[in-house]
């Protein structure tokens, strides 16, 4: 465990990323020096580990009150709507994704916070970013609101830091698959469907084509890179947008063989939706240099692996 004096609030705790983040930075600070917090009720996995407060972050002076009153010191904001959700209602996607970014900034500026965590998206690459390795920095023309929302984002983190001096900290994240939480709108999220669906029916219609390449991560290297940066020494980020994040890329066709590996009679069809075409406008790999330069990332988890323990693990929760 840590030994320190900083109090962390984890703004949208309850969602696919924040429940396992918020357990990990638990058991390193101690469950008291880390509150969750969330719109919705609290999730059944963060009863009785720590504090909970039910809040909602585009409240401005609800949340600087929360500051103040708890002594906190960084914040984790993971509080979004996601890219396939937000097609739905861009407007309220915009205001929500854009307000509580703005809101926590702002706050960290004021009361002089340590650090910032915001998850930024390879949502912010386009249909004319480089498919391939696409660079650090490159062209980016979002097509989707989630990925204008976290590129209008990752200006303003830049600036903050510049202007300000906030201590902001940012990952591009790939699509995360984890066996502990549900998907939560995105784009990437038959990744994590398909195995739900391999153990309970032995088959999937997946909603991408068989061939549709996306950069991809299992969850304990996500959460592992995220805590990785924050724990890095600021003079090692060199990077106050937001650094590439790599862990994997395969296709749909990919991941069926993997599941048949250990379900021979697993049965994968396709039938593209309007997600297909948010797929399209997406990196198909991530060059991820400058995280692996400037603080050590490196990835755990490949395919075949992220299979075994997926399978395993969903299982045991059938047993």
């Amino acid at each position: 465990m840590v030994m320190a004096t900083e109090k962390i609030l984890v703004v949208g705790a309850c969602g696919q990323i924040g429940v396992e983040l918020t357990l990990q930075l638990r058991k390193m600070y101690g469950g008291s020096a880390v509150i969750a917090s969330d719109l919705r009720e609290e999730h059944p996995m963060l009863k009785g580990t720590g504090p909970y407060i039910s809040m909602d972050i585009m409240n401005k002076e609800t949340f600087h009150v929360l500051v103040l009153r708890y002594n906190i010191t960084q914040v984790y904001l993971l509080a979004a709507i996601l890219s396939a959700t937000g097609e739905k209602n861009p407007h309220l996607a915009w205001t929500l994704n854009m307000g509580s970014l703005l809101n926590v900034l702002e706050v960290a500026r004021e009361e002089k916070l340590h650090k910032v965590y915001w998850p930024s998206s390879i949502a912010v690459f386009g249909p004319n970013s480089p498919k391939q390795d696409t660079p650090q920095h490159t062209i980016m023309e979002p097509t989707t609101v989630y990925g204008v929302s976290k590129l209008a984002g990752e200006r303003w983190c830049e600036y903050f830091n510049h202007r300000f001096g906030v201590d902001v900290r940012s990952l591009r994240y790939p699509g995360l698959i984890s066996y502990k939480s549900a998907p939560g709108g995105g784009t990437t999220d038959y990744a994590i469907e398909i195995y739900h669906e391999a153990l309970a029916t032995q088959k999937y219609e997946c909603f991408l084509s068989e061939k549709t390449y996306l950069p991809m991560m299992y969850m304990p290297d996500a959460i592992r890179s995220t805590i990785e940066l924050m724990e890095a020494d600021a003079s090692r980020i060199s990077v106050r947008s937001s650094y590439n994040l790599g862990g994997m890329s395969f296709s749909p066709k990919e991941i069926g063989a993997s599941i048949q590996k250990h379900i021979p009679s697993f049965e994968l069809s396709y039938n593209p939706d309007f997600r297909q075409q948010i797929a399209d406008s997406w990196p198909s790999s991530i060059d991820d240099g400058a995280a692996r330069e400037d603080w050590g990332w490196k990835p755990a988890y490949d395919l075949d692996r992220m299979t075994e323990d997926m399978l395993k693990n969903l299982a045991a929760e059938v047993d």
